[in-house]
């Protein structure tokens, strides 16, 4: 009689719980039933699929391995994308190893992204050799390193996958692994990088649920807060993060339950988001899978979508154009980039009114300095004026407004005709000595006579310096004020 092999997992065959990054003390157990008789097989190897099966056939050829995930993407020059491959980040999960089934199935490559490479080529040899896959599904399956702890080397797993697919959960990192917000942004910034189209995005709310009132669970909770580097994002701030980039993506918000769940018989409802039902059930796993795949099928209808996605038992089923086209597009993004812009018009209005600010504090400056010129030119000028006993400008204004007060032509024109009759009648400049002053004044006005010296005709031609005038002794001088004070006039008298 031939062995049968019997597994608990719903879907795929499981393992028990293992960390991220490595198996410590993996176990895997296998009943099997030969003759009527039961034994159980199990392994505490360093391996965690340690088993013998008899003569199972070797499959290793049909799993392609990744030794170099490296290779998967250059940043200097990126690989052609093909619109037929998908990354699954976290493709040993609970959603994520039944979305990479459903994709195989209907045609696409999977470049499944898993924390332990060998493991996940041990279980995939597991799922040929049982029928979960076919050969040919397999050789369209190829498993890469990839974590969720480093944006640029989930890029170089992602290699020539034109979409990529996270799940955001509970186990959604292998059976006891979470996925966090934060670990999916890693995810969405490798896409980036790597110039992926299309990023679908589920968010398992029932994750995220209150508390059980169990005690363990709140220790635990307590323990990974404290130790955690940073606390997981919230889903407004993931989606932030999201809208920030350029990529087309759609955000599933769904309640995941298992697939043998009553509510896994009802049919899909896709409605906005915030819009949800009264009547609105879990999903199962393997439904959520496929209505990824078919979102990816066409990727326009829901491209940039925000969806809350649940069951009813009075749904009908409806093709993946008929359940988004009555979606509306997200507005964060259309508001991301009205706040962009209007942050940066404000940029430049305050770049403007601070170079107007600098220009008028330059003309300030400018305008003192002037100011400070002219009034040293002003005080240095007027100094120059005292020190060469110049009348200034304003001592004339004011003495011509003096004069123009009590101005009179006729009184000016008799003080001028007296003048020139004086002036007629007497010299400019009286010479008498003091005894002879009144004697002097009634002689009568001669001509001086100035004789020249004969020239010696035996003297040379040269030219002779003049001589000195004669000396004279000023007596006294006399001054007096004509024309209202305008002009002076002064009588010097000397002794000769």
């Amino acid at each position: 009689m031939a062995p049968t092999l019997t597994y608990s997992y719903s879907f795929l065959l499981s393992t028990t719980p293992h960390p991220r990054l490595s198996f410590k003390n993996p176990r895997f157990t296998v009943s099997a039933k030969k003759s009527g008789q039961n034994e159980e097989t199990t392994s505490n190897s360093n391996n965690p699929f340690n088993f013998d099966f008899g003569k199972l056939p070797d499959v290793t050829s049909l799993i392609p391995a990744s030794p170099n995930t490296s290779s998967g993407l250059s940043f200097g020059r990126q690989r052609a994308k093909d619109p037929r491959t998908v990354f699954v980040a976290g493709a040993t999960g609970q959603a994520g190893i039944r979305i990479a089934q459903i994709l195989l199935r209907e045609g696409y490559s999977v470049r499944a992204g898993v924390s332990d490479l060998g493991a996940a080529q041990e279980l995939a040899r597991l799922a040929v050799s049982y029928k979960v896959i076919s050969n040919d599904e397999s050789k369209r399956l190829n498993a890469v390193a990839s974590t969720f702890q480093d944006a640029e080397s989930i890029a170089k797993a992602i290699g020539n996958a034109s979409k990529v697919v996270v799940t955001i959960g509970k186990g959604e990192d292998g059976p006891t692994t979470d996925v966090t917000t934060t670990d999916a942004v890693q995810v969405i910034q490798a896409a980036q990088l790597a110039g992926v189209g299309h990023v679908a995005i589920i968010y398992d709310e029932s994750s995220s649920a209150g508390s059980t009132y169990n005690v363990l669970d709140g220790i635990t909770s307590f323990f990974n807060n404290l130790f955690s580097k940073s606390q997981p994002l919230t889903i407004a701030e993931f989606l932030q993060k999201i809208v920030e980039t350029d990529l087309s993506y759609t955000l599933i918000k769904t309640s995941l339950a298992e697939d043998f769940s009553p509510e896994s018989s009802y049919k899909i409802v896709v409605s906005a988001e915030g819009s949800a039902r009264a009547d609105a059930y879990k999903v199962g796993k393997s439904q959520i899978a496929k209505l990824v795949v078919d979102v990816f099928s066409n990727t326009a209808v829901a491209e940039n979508k925000v969806v809350e996605v649940f069951t009813s038992p009075s749904a009908t089923a409806k093709t993946v154009d008929e359940l988004f086209s009555m979606i509306p597009e997200d507005g964060r993004r259309k508001a991301y980039a009205e706040a962009l812009e209007k942050s940066k018009a404000e940029e430049e209005a305050r770049g403007a009114a601070e170079a107007a600010k600098r220009l008028e504090q330059e003309a300030k400056k400018l305008e003192k300095k002037e100011a400070k010129a002219a009034a040293n030119f002003t005080k240095e000028a007027e100094e120059t004026a005292s020190s060469a006993d110049i009348p200034s400008v304003e001592s004339l204004l004011e003495k011509a407004k003096g004069l123009s007060t009590g101005f009179s032509f006729e009184k000016f024109s008799s003080q001028l005709k007296s003048a020139v009759e004086k002036a007629n009648g007497e010299s400019d400049v009286q010479v008498a000595t003091i005894k002879g002053q009144a004697k002097a004044k009634n002689l009568p006005a001669q001509k001086a006579v100035v004789k020249t010296p004969p020239r010696n005709p035996f003297a040379l031609k040269t030219k002779e310096a003049p001589k000195p005038a004669k000396q004279t002794e000023i007596t006294s001088t006399e001054k007096r004020k004509i024309f209202g004070g305008l002009f002076q006039q002064e009588t010097i008298y000397v002794d000769d």
